[in-house]
C-alpha cells in the first residue's frame, strides 16, 4: 500500500467520534455548496474576512503561547468561513437551521454521511479484524 494510502488508512482506524461529526459537518456544508453554489465574490471575501478575524481571535484563544498543530490551525480558520459562507448561501431559501425544504438536498447530505461513516466502520472493522489472535 502507497505511504500516504496508509495515513488515511491510519487515520481513519484511530477517528475519533468528534472528529467523525466534523467530517460529517464538512460533508454537508459540500452537498450544500453544490446545490446553492453562487459565483458572487461578496459572499466569498466576507467569508474570508470573518475567516481571518475569527480565526485569530479562536487561535489567541486556544495557543496558550506554544505552537499550534496545523491542522488545529486550519480548522480554527475554516469553521468561520464555513459557516459565513454557509449562511451566505442559505439566506432567503427557507432553510431551517441547517435543513433545506428540499427532501432531496436534505437526503443527499445524510446519505453522504451515512456512506461515509460506513467506509469508516468498515476500516476499523477490517483493522480489528486482521489483529485477531490465530484461532479466534
Amino acid at each position: 500500500m502507497p505511504k500516504n494510502m496508509r495515513l488515511i488508512y491510519q487515520y481513519f482506524v484511530n477517528i475519533k467520534p468528534g472528529r467523525l461529526v466534523l467530517w460529517c459537518y464538512l460533508i454537508w456544508y459540500f452537498v450544500t455548496l453544490y446545490f446553492h453554489f453562487d459565483p458572487s465574490p461578496k459572499i466569498w471575501i466576507n467569508s474570508v474576512g470573518i475567516s481571518v478575524v475569527i480565526g485569530t481571535a479562536l487561535m489567541l484563544s486556544v495557543s496558550g503561547g506554544g505552537k499550534a498543530n496545523h491542522w488545529q490551525t486550519f480548522r480554527l480558520y475554516w469553521m468561520p468561513f464555513a459557516v459565513s459562507s454557509f449562511a451566505a448561501l442559505i439566506k432567503s431559501k427557507g432553510y431551517f437551521v441547517i435543513f433545506s425544504p428540499s427532501l432531496y438536498e436534505v437526503c443527499v447530505a445524510l446519505i453522504a454521511c451515512v456512506i461515509f461513516l460506513l467506509v469508516v466502520a468498515v476500516v476499523k472493522w477490517t483493522k480489528a479484524k486482521t489483529e485477531l489472535p490465530q484461532g479466534c
